[in-house]
């Protein structure tokens, strides 16, 4: 049955095929074997008998397998029988296997004996990502070596180069009754109106180090070493790669390879509309402007992201959307429509085999068209069509903003533009743009960085305006102009993007950590350019697999810096999405402490990793990293540090089998201070985190790192209270599954063990009390330490905890879920802890000052944020939930 439908399909893609595209017509009456096996075998087999085509020479050949394989592979496309990756698959491959061959025989004209060897062809545009067209040129640069490509004796190096490179387009471009190769395009190689069209190599790579055009980078992304030489061109492309793919996100070559779009929209503006006429190429909401937007997100993230660098659109597309750097639906909406465009192009080219990007003006012609394409008429076509088109042209118009404000310098007439903005303190704020416009500031010297701020101002303060205490933000963002080195960068990236103007207000207005942070880093912005950076906060495994492959290869004083770089980039995207409001304050606390997770088990891994080379491993020895407190109940805030306990698990009497052994006492705890450092050590990439230790056996006068039996032994057998009350929230981070299932069967063992409630009570509370004696509360909103805070519920849950051995989870939430299900404490603890603790992440990040007291401006935020009307309704329910916590807390301690 299936072998029927197929063959159908067959039948009616070659009488289509015949009866609407005349090329494809005479390749069949010239190929008529090719055509048989089509219908007979489908498009593989016809394929195959394409490249088997014999010729009188070389050249010849190529051109009539070419020829043949035209049709082969027209007939695959129409019958449905083969994807479009299928269709440009074979034409790619087959360009390269003729290139190769072509400039094999025009080296070997000249040079009978030799190898052919040091000329390299790159490929660029649609053949470097291996998806040509159905009748494309091809975009290439020819590289050669003069140390070893081969030459007369008398020949200058760069001549023979030319001469080679001269007849090597000859034979791809030559015609005859059996057409020709492919039509080669040399002009993307630098100034190609002065350079010889074979350029030396070392010259090609001090031209793209130091002098190159932005838009340059984008046509790179998709260069290949597809022919000749390709070890010498892969040798270049290696040592180019830096230039292609920065670190740091640069805006104004993004900008720029935007503008030649708009510059080709305008020169073929005849093919803008669409309907009858429309350039599928060059048109708004065409096969460049898919390209071109795929293109601008791989430059954005893909100097940090390798994963991110397929040349191909398809695959470069699915690659973002895996990352998380592109809506996955968005993603799917220009994957669709640009399949749907490369095809309807091929249907176009399929009838003359002409370099065609246009749907036909006249009606029969495009009704031609829509019917090779087994379409009614040209209408159907246009329809199918339409919806792809406005897909594409949305996503790219949103790719810079086109504002071309600029404020007065008259400052009469810059007094009423910003009154007219909403600022109120108006020569306050004529005396700022003023002082910025003086180029006193560091980062505003340059003419470049001038033109760019003077461009993203209005955008900007028109943001700042719009928000709560506007000169507030706007004295903040001074702060960060005055701290920057260099700003062009982020000044070119706020005006190009509004929306992020907009997150910058917020940040200026409301978020002093997160201001502080980009005054440091202003390439956190980079971060926040797509709705990616909005996505829900992956896990911590998922998170820990990202930086894996992330920093795959590199060594380890980068990779250390990578993973600070990432962490920092994340934190500080979770503390944008929780004052926009994008996720729930408790959500981000567990993206806080899964990211915090992710990075101690990647750098924990990179240490190890690098410790094992001076001191070998310990055979059967494992290192577990424990969390605690916040970070073992996932609940940390953005300015939380780090409770670790380091605890090994190794035979007795064993050491490292390195060149430098260690008894594993000495090797678990110096890896256990290199861990720390790595965690705790700021470098260029910024502070990551505080990290605490004193929780370990001893506090701080014990070892870092001790075994898991004496942690056992001294848990069971010295431990006070508190240090239990603590081991309720210890989490296992790192280790083998086994060793992890170990120690938690070990905490929760000793904590069951506790058989003394009386003790157990009297010590929390003479703790807690001594606790209040030397951290008085910072003041009257300090949720955390104030009486019926944070510290009071915990107080209470860990009494429970160990005077029942209900509930006994590092989560406070589900420890509080056993113990109400128990009838150990009401149901509506769970709201009380929910709410303070919504409170404190927020504040943590809002607040400007040791109170905790978030500025007026920013009080509407934080009741909003935390799930109340107003900052009053706020403070009432914090004072009730208190009100039950103190009461709570007064009951557990005495044991009602």
């Amino acid at each position: 049955m299936e072998e029927t439908v197929a063959k159908v399909a067959w039948q009616s893609a070659l009488e289509r095929a015949k009866a609407h595209a005349p090329f494809l017509n005479a390749a069949v009456e010239r190929f008529p074997a090719v055509a048989e096996m089509f219908l007979s075998s489908g498009a593989n087999a016809a394929v195959e008998l394409a490249l088997s085509i014999a010729g009188d020479n070389p050249a010849s050949r190529l051109r009539r397998q070419r020829h043949a394989l035209a049709l082969a592979v027209a007939l695959g496309d129409l019958s449905g029988e083969q994807s479009l990756e299928w269709v440009t698959r074979h034409l790619s491959d087959f360009a390269d296997r003729a290139m190769h061959e072509a400039l094999a025989v025009a080296m070997r004209e000249r040079m009978p004996d030799d190898e052919p060897r040091g000329l390299a062809i790159l490929a660029l545009g649609k053949l470097g990502s291996g998806e040509l067209n159905y009748s494309s040129d091809v975009d290439l640069i020819l590289l050669f070596d003069p140390r070893t490509m081969p030459r007369r004796p008398r020949d200058d190096a760069g001549e023979a180069a030319v001469r080679y490179g001269r007849r090597f387009i000859e034979l791809m471009q030559a015609r005859d009754a059996d057409g020709y190769v492919a039509r080669v395009d040399m002009r993307l190689r630098p100034s190609p109106e002065v350079t010889p069209i074979v350029l030396p190599v070392d010259a090609a790579i001090s031209y793209y180090e130091s002098s190159a055009l932005p838009w340059e980078r984008a046509a790179f992304i998709r260069a290949r070493a597809a022919a000749g030489d390709t070890a010498l061109g892969n040798r270049f492309l290696d040592e180019i790669r830096p230039f292609i793919w920065r670190r740091a996100l640069d805006f104004g070559a993004i900008e720029e390879i935007r503008d030649i779009s708009l510059r080709i929209r305008d020169h073929y503006a005849q093919g803008q509309a669409f309907g009858p006429g429309f350039d599928l190429k060059r048109g708004r909401g065409g096969i460049r402007e898919a390209e071109f937007f795929t293109q601008v997100q791989q430059l954005i993230h893909g100097g940090r992201e390798p994963s991110l660098r397929a040349p191909a659109t398809l695959d470069a597309l699915r690659a973002l959307a895996a990352g998380g750097r592109l809506d996955a639906r968005v993603a799917d909406d220009i994957a669709a429509a640009y399949r749907a465009l490369r095809t309807a192009e091929h249907r176009v080219q399929m009838i003359h085999d002409r370099q065609e990007h246009r749907l036909p003006v006249d009606a029969d012609a495009l009704d031609t068209v829509a019917r090779l394409d087994s379409l009614a008429d040209g209408t159907a076509l246009i329809d199918r069509l339409a919806r792809h088109v406005d897909a594409v042209a949305a996503q790219f118009d949103g790719l810079v903003s086109d504002r071309e404000e600029r404020l007065s310098n008259d400052p009469d007439i810059l007094r009423a533009e910003v009154k007219a903005m909403g600022f109120t303190d108006v020569e306050d704020c004529v005396r700022r743009v003023a002082d910025w416009r003086s180029g006193k500031a560091r980062s505003l010297r340059s003419p470049a960085a001038m033109s760019a701020f003077e461009a993203m101002l209005p955008t900007l303060m028109r943001a700042i305006a719009a928000g709560p205490e506007p000169m507030f933000a706007l004295n903040r963002f001074s702060d960060i102009i005055e701290r920057l080195s260099s700003g062009v960068n982020l000044y070119r990236l706020i005006g190009a993007r509004p929306q992020l103007a907009h997150l910058l207000a917020l940040i200026l207005a409301h978020a002093p950590p997160l201001a502080d942070q980009l005054s440091r880093r202003p390439t956190l912005l980079d971060g926040l350019i797509d709705e990616s950076s909005f996505a829900p906060p992956p896990d911590a495994t998922a998170l820990a697999e990202r930086f894996a492959q992330a920093i795959e290869g590199e060594p380890y004083d980068l990779s250390l810096d990578r993973i600070r770089r990432m962490v920092g980039e994340r934190r500080f995207a979770l503390g944008v999405q929780l004052i926009a409001a994008h996720r729930d304050p408790l959500v981000i606390a567990e993206g806080y402490s899964d990211l915090a997770e992710a990075a101690i088990v990647t750098l924990a891994d990179i240490v190890t990793r690098e410790f094992e080379r001076s001191h070998g491993r310990i055979a059967g020895g494992e290192l577990v990293v424990l969390g605690l407190g916040r970070l073992g109940g996932r609940a940390l805030t953005h300015a939380s540090d780090l409770d670790l306990i380091y605890l090994f698990d190794a035979p007795d009497g064993s050491r490292s089998d390195g060149a430098k052994s260690l008894t594993a006492t000495d090797y678990y705890n110096r890896l256990a201070s290199r861990i720390t450092a790595a965690l705790g050590t700021p470098t260029a990439a910024g502070p990551l985190y505080d990290v605490d230790t004193r929780l370990r056996p001893q506090g701080a006068q014990g070892m870092l790192a001790v075994s898991v039996d004496s942690f056992d032994h001294y848990q069971r057998h010295e431990a006070w209270t508190w240090e239990h009350m603590a081991l309720c929230r210890a989490r296992p981070l790192t280790g083998s599954p086994a060793v992890r299932d170990k120690v938690r069967a070990a905490i929760r063992d000793v904590l069951e063990r506790i058989d003394n409630p009386a003790k157990v009570r009297a010590d929390a509370a003479a703790m807690r009390a001594e606790m209040a004696r030397h951290k008085a509360p910072a003041g009257p909103l300090d949720i955390k330490l104030g009486r019926g805070g944070l510290v009071d519920l915990e107080f209470a849950v860990h009494t429970l905890q160990l005077t029942t051995n209900i509930g006994l989870d590092p989560r406070l939430e589900v420890a509080l879920a056993e113990l109400s299900a128990a009838g150990k404490i009401d149901e509506a603890t769970d709201a009380d802890l929910r709410l303070l603790s919504r409170v404190l992440v927020v504040l943590r990040l809002v607040s400007t000052h040791g109170s905790m007291e978030p500025a007026t401006a920013s009080q509407a935020l934080v009741a909003a944020l935390c799930g109340h009307e107003s900052w009053p309704l706020l403070v009432e329910a914090i004072d009730e939930a208190r009100d039950r916590i103190a009461r709570r807390w007064a009951d557990i301690k005495e044991g009602k």
